[in-house]
């Protein structure tokens, strides 16, 4: 089993019922507006996007004004830290991106496949099942409890008394206080709080703090995101299963979020991949970037690697940039808004 594969669970009857009924609901999809139909090839599941594929112009809202890309090319997710210092999860490392073209990287021994920065300037890197702590310099200062077996830390946020890390593996998301102490796991099935429960087929999970005070954390098997109290209340959910723009298509997305600073939410995509803008209140807006803009850019790569290749993650900068990450060629391209006509 490649190593950086989600262990499969046991093939119980109630996991090939549950596997069964959801293809013969993909089979049906087609029929459904805005669904990518069934195409008549050797494989009666294959979806046909290839009409999603373009988008149209009127509903790009951004334009990118310039790139790099990170000299480590198993880029995974990335962050900003103070003074708009890109920090990238990338092979064994973090390697920052300084505005000023300066590049520096901190090698911790271990696939990195998630970062945040503290407000004053401390990193922390998410290993598969723990996270470790540098301080601004990039020396080690912390390396917390590993989680339980099956963990896969594939995403985080820092607030100021809180950390909390997207569990893929477990489907939860972990809330520690600062000293890496577990205060909490957040998003498990829970009927008597009116908890659905994660729905993760593959390692994207993420997770970020809206201004609002609540976090929003991907749901991807259910294709929306969720808004849930540090406590872990179960406040909304935006989104639908759709390969239309105003959806969420294929196995699962969204695969990545952020938080605009006037709290407008940026999702990222892989399969078909795109980059959108929803309002606060889960309302599409417009797109960042189409399908078009990365050609083959985003699909996984053919040689043995771990589950996050393809996709794109998301970041934005102070001045209310967003940062896209192709994460197939480690491209990182700068968007601003569109000048109104």
């Amino acid at each position: 089993m490649n190593k950086d594969t989600l262990p499969p669970e046991p093939w119980s009857r109630r996991r090939f019922v549950t596997t069964v009924v959801h293809g013969a609901a993909l089979a049906s999809a087609g029929a459904l507006t805005g669904r990518p139909a069934l195409a008549a090839t050797g494989n009666d599941f294959a979806y046909d996007v290839s009409r999603f594929s373009k988008t149209d112009p009127k509903l790009i809202a951004w334009e990118e004004v310039s790139r790099r890309t990170c000299p480590v090319r198993e880029a995974r997710r990335i962050a900003f830290g103070p003074g708009d210092v890109l920090h990238v999860a990338a092979g064994n490392e973090i390697v920052r991106l300084s505005p000023d073209g300066n590049t520096s990287r901190f090698e911790l021994g271990a696939a990195v496949f998630c970062v945040a920065v503290a407000g004053d300037g401390t990193i922390h890197a998410g290993l598969r099942d723990h996270i470790q702590v540098l301080d601004a310099r990039g020396n080690r200062r912390a390396a917390w409890e590993a989680q339980p077996k099956r963990s896969w830390f594939s995403g985080l946020a820092v607030g100021e008394n809180d950390v909390f890390a997207a569990d893929a593996g477990n489907r939860v998301v972990v809330r520690y206080d600062r000293s890496g102490k577990v205060l909490g796991r957040i998003g498990a099935k829970d009927a008597a709080r009116n908890i659905p429960g994660l729905i993760v087929p593959s390692p994207y999970l993420d997770v970020d703090i809206h201004p609002d005070g609540l976090l929003r954390v991907t749901n991807p098997g259910r294709h929306r995101f969720e808004a849930y109290t540090f406590d872990g209340d179960f406040e909304a959910a935006w989104g639908t299963a759709s390969a239309a723009i105003t959806g969420f298509c294929g196995c699962c997305n969204p695969i990545a979020l952020a938080v605009l600073p006037d709290g407008r939410i940026i999702t990222g995509e892989k399969g078909l991949a795109r980059a959108k803008v929803f309002r606060a209140d889960g309302t599409f807006e417009s797109v960042v970037a189409g399908p078009e803009s990365f050609a083959a850019g985003t699909k996984p790569a053919s040689e043995p690697g771990d589950g996050m290749r393809g996709g794109l993650d998301a970041a934005v900068d102070s001045r209310g940039r967003i940062h896209l990450l192709d994460r197939a060629t480690a491209e990182i391209r700068i968007l601003q808004p569109r000048a109104r006509a």
